[in-house]
């Protein structure tokens, strides 16, 4: 018995296992398909808006600089708080059609919230947050203890 005997399409039959695959094929993208509907919304991890919108945090000498992505909503649909170290973004992206014309769409629609925790002290009296062309900028200053408590470690070698 040679190996090419145990798998499932052999090189006697080409033609017909040639369609096989493309069933198979097809039946896999379907499946995900089927997966990527029913799972969107439960807001898991590289499923819907899970950790929507996204973010980028800068740490620098004095301030924690964290720019927020959040096209299509407005300035007066976002809310910016901060309580207990933790910066939070909350807002609502509102659908500017009815869905009744819809056939199709992996547009982001209702409310949302980020929680951030900050890894250094803050000064809450001084945070500023701008929103520019779907771009929501927060600016953290940190206290004058947390810039001087960073401690340099020597590596040795």
């Amino acid at each position: 018995m040679s190996m090419y005997d145990l798998l499932p399409w052999s090189h006697k039959t080409p033609a017909a296992r040639a369609n096989d695959r493309d069933a198979v094929l097809s039946l896999h993208q379907e499946m995900n398909r089927l997966f990527d509907d029913a799972l969107r919304g439960f807001d898991l991890p590289g499923f819907g808006r899970a950790g929507w919108p996204n973010v980028e945090i800068a740490d620098g000498e004095r301030e924690i600089t964290v720019t927020a992505e959040i096209p299509g909503v407005s300035e007066k649909d976002v809310e910016v708080l901060f309580a207990d170290g933790v910066l939070t973004l909350k807002g609502e992206k509102r659908s500017e059609t009815e869905d009744k014309d819809k056939r199709f769409s992996e547009r982001v629609y209702g409310s949302f919230e980020r929680r951030i925790p900050m890894p250094a002290e803050v000064e809450p009296g001084k945070i500023a947050a701008r929103f520019k062309d779907g771009v929501l900028t927060v600016t953290l200053p940190k206290t004058e203890r947390a810039q001087t408590e960073v401690t340099r470690i020597p590596i040795d070698g």
